[in-house]
């Protein structure tokens, strides 16, 4: 398995707007604080949320691909369930359904990021003092961060975690790298 800074590289290495680094960062950091909950390798879990879009900047024109051509971007140097939840993060348009602890968490962290963000972003204080009831209010507001997929978020519940739990540990993760990622 690659490390944290070769994972870093290899993302760098595809010249990604800076925002996907943020959003790479920030699901890996979620990614690290649920792997304990379900007494999984945080490492793995981590540098998987961080890989997760390595191909995004060259198939953001075709969806179908993305995720897949990650996968064999990764192939022979992360274990087989970490390219699977990379491919199933995105199964609505590869076709690879998510099917483990593992493909869920990857797919409600890397979505829940942009709803954090998204209120971060709108709040005097950012990250300081927010809390999952407020996000839950947000939730249901189509209009604010609209892109956001509120069915991936509740994809928690596969994971039998409340979606206060898992927002409470979402929010908790992405404080974590507030400043780094521009959300502080």
């Amino acid at each position: 398995m690659m490390t944290r800074d070769e994972a870093l590289a290899l993302i760098t290495a595809q010249n990604p707007e800076p925002h996907l680094i943020n959003h790479a960062k920030q699901t890996e950091a979620i990614m690290r604080a649920l792997a304990p909950q379900f007494e999984a390798d945080a490492e793995l879990w981590g540098i998987t949320g961080l890989l997760h879009d390595l191909d995004y900047p060259m198939t953001k024109d075709t969806p179908e691909q993305h995720g897949a051509m990650a996968k064999d971007m990764l192939d022979g140097q992360m274990p087989e369930d970490a390219l699977h939840a990379i491919i199933a993060h995105n199964e609505e348009c590869t076709g690879v359904a998510a099917e483990s602890t593992f493909d869920y968490a990857l797919r409600a962290a890397e979505t829940v990021t942009g709803l954090i963000s998204a209120a971060a972003l709108v709040r005097p204080t950012r990250m300081d003092g927010m809390k999952a009831k407020s996000l839950k209010k947000k939730m249901k507001d189509k209009s604010f961060a609209a892109s956001v997929n509120r069915e991936r978020i509740h994809e928690c519940e596969k994971l039998d975690m409340d979606l206060g739990a898992f927002l409470t540990l979402s929010i908790a993760a992405m404080a974590g790298v507030a400043e780094e990622t521009g959300i502080a």
